[in-house]
């Protein structure tokens, strides 16, 4: 056994319930969320009376559902069903209580349920109306009801604002868990244990010592035959105001009075709250969005996005995107926090690192010395999760010379395995009653009224051509002049 293991907190496990995913003939059922939960089964962080219900609208049986999913749940199988219905059918949903009600006698499961909504937005009201008038949702606490919803939540905040009063005719916020899988990444969760488990970096995550902070989630990949989906997201939509304004919440908010799921995710609003507004008549001093070009990626050649099928050839929908953000509260005042994410990049990464200020005296070197060595702390969230510190250290002999050295975490090498699945996390916080790592309606709603200021004084400005990058390259020049107006440069992770 590694050491380090050792007396680790031992899980609680959840009460026997049954799981109802909407949409189950889908790819994400079939490649995280069943996969999952078996891995959860054969670690028995599962109750041994759980049982999984597909629901969904091809002509599939019990068997034909638990065969194509046996490659990922093996024996876990006979415990899995499937029922056939149409979303908005009536008679499906009262079957669907009467086949549930069956399941509770056979398993001994006391009629608890937690509906997984994997399914179009665009259905999601129907599910919701469904389950309330076939009387399928429970507002007490025993037997308990509970809600996971996909995002994307919303496209902008006024259908943000019309899902939560959806959900809310029908539960509680306490039994709505809005899931973003980032949150489930073991090094996103990582950031609260390293800031505020360790004396040593907390009294220097402010103003003080830091310079500026970059959060970069870069894909190597194009929209992969999603050409008519991603016209209508954009990248800006389908990443920053889910998954990166995620990482920026537990990058910069302040230390909750407990870990208490609302305790952490006050401040988390908190600092959504404390975002500086973007002056929208120098928004590109802010902001600056492109589309990728033809290129080369990973050493094959690949088209640009304007030659993607399904992408109108003049389109403004980007791809890239990168934003300079300032807080307006007491430990970030004045220090510039950048996002980029963006599409056929030159590798898949996703890393935070947290920048910090130089010596205030140069005591080593002269003239034609190596410029200072900057002290960084990098988050490494995808792949090889871990965390490195960046610092100068001098070089072995008779010369004073400082060059730079990195002292190394890897999850793999420090714990013995590799961190567990975001999903299988996620599942099972959900089936605990947990919601620290799910989104509040507040924190949905203050961050698309952030981002959809920028998509209105987009639309205001009718349509531009916007700037290009050739794939497997690391964005426009414009983004570099974005930092440089800061005298930095983009870190390449």
């Amino acid at each position: 056994m590694n050491p380090l293991r050792e007396g680790l907190v031992k899980e609680r496990v959840p009460e026997p319930h049954v799981m109802v995913i909407f949409g189950a003939t889908g790819d994400l059922t079939k490649r995280k969320l069943l996969p999952g939960i078996y891995t959860m089964v054969r670690e028995r962080l599962l109750p041994a009376n759980l049982a999984v219900v597909g629901f969904a609208r091809r002509d599939w049986s019990d068997e034909f559902f638990r065969e194509e999913m046996r490659a990922g749940c093996d024996s876990f199988a006979q415990q899995i069903y499937f029922h056939r219905g149409t979303f908005d059918d009536p008679e499906a949903y009262k079957s669907l209580k009467a086949r549930l009600d069956e399941i509770d006698r056979e398993l001994g499961i006391p009629a608890n349920r937690l509906f997984y909504l994997s399914t179009p937005p665009s259905v999601f009201p129907v599910i919701l109306e469904q389950l309330g008038a076939a009387k399928l949702v429970t507002r007490g606490y025993s037997p308990w009801s509970r809600v996971i919803v996909e995002k994307p939540f919303g496209r902008d905040l006024e259908s943000a604002r019309k899902l939560n009063r959806q959900l809310k005719q029908h539960f509680r916020e306490m039994q709505i868990y809005r899931i973003d899988h980032y949150l489930g990444k073991e090094t996103v969760q990582n950031m609260m244990a390293l800031r505020f488990a360790n004396g040593i970096f907390e009294p220097l995550w402010n103003r003080k010592y830091v310079e500026s902070v970059q959060i970069t989630a870069a894909e190597a990949i194009g929209v992969e035959g999603r050409g008519g989906y991603f016209e209508e997201a954009g990248i800006l939509r389908d990443m920053v105001q889910n998954h990166l304004f995620q990482v920026l919440c537990l990058t910069g908010m302040e230390p909750p009075v407990s870990l208490d799921p609302d305790a952490v995710r006050d401040e988390k609003v908190k600092l959504l709250r404390a975002l500086r507004a973007l002056p929208l008549e120098r928004l590109d001093e802010h902001v600056v969005r492109a589309q990728y070009a033809m290129g080369r990626v990973l050493g094959e050649s690949v088209p640009g996005y304007l030659e993607e099928g399904g992408v109108d050839p003049a389109s403004t929908t980007e791809t890239y995107v990168a934003l300079k953000l300032y807080f307006e509260n007491w430990r970030w005042a004045g220090v510039p926090f950048f996002l980029r994410t963006a599409k056929r990049m030159p590798k898949k990464v996703t890393e935070i690192a947290v920048l910090f200020r130089h010596a205030p005296h140069r005591l080593f070197g002269g003239n034609g010395a190596r410029p200072p060595v900057p002290n960084v702390l990098s988050v490494r969230i995808q792949p090889d999760e871990g965390i490195t510190l960046h610092f100068g250290s001098k070089v072995p002999g008779p010369s004073i010379e400082v060059a730079p050295v990195n002292m190394e975490f890897r999850y793999g090498t420090s714990f013995g395995a590799e961190p567990p699945e975001a999903y299988e996390r996620l599942i099972l916080d959900a089936m605990l009653g947990d919601n620290t790592l799910f989104i509040r309606d507040d924190e949905t709603e203050t961050s698309w009224a952030f981002i959809s200021r920028i998509h209105e004084a987009w639309k205001e400005r009718g349509p531009v051509k916007l700037p290009q990058y050739p794939s497997g390259t690391w964005g426009p020049a414009e983004a570099d002049a974005l930092v440089r107006a800061e005298g930095l440069d983009w870190r390449k992770p």
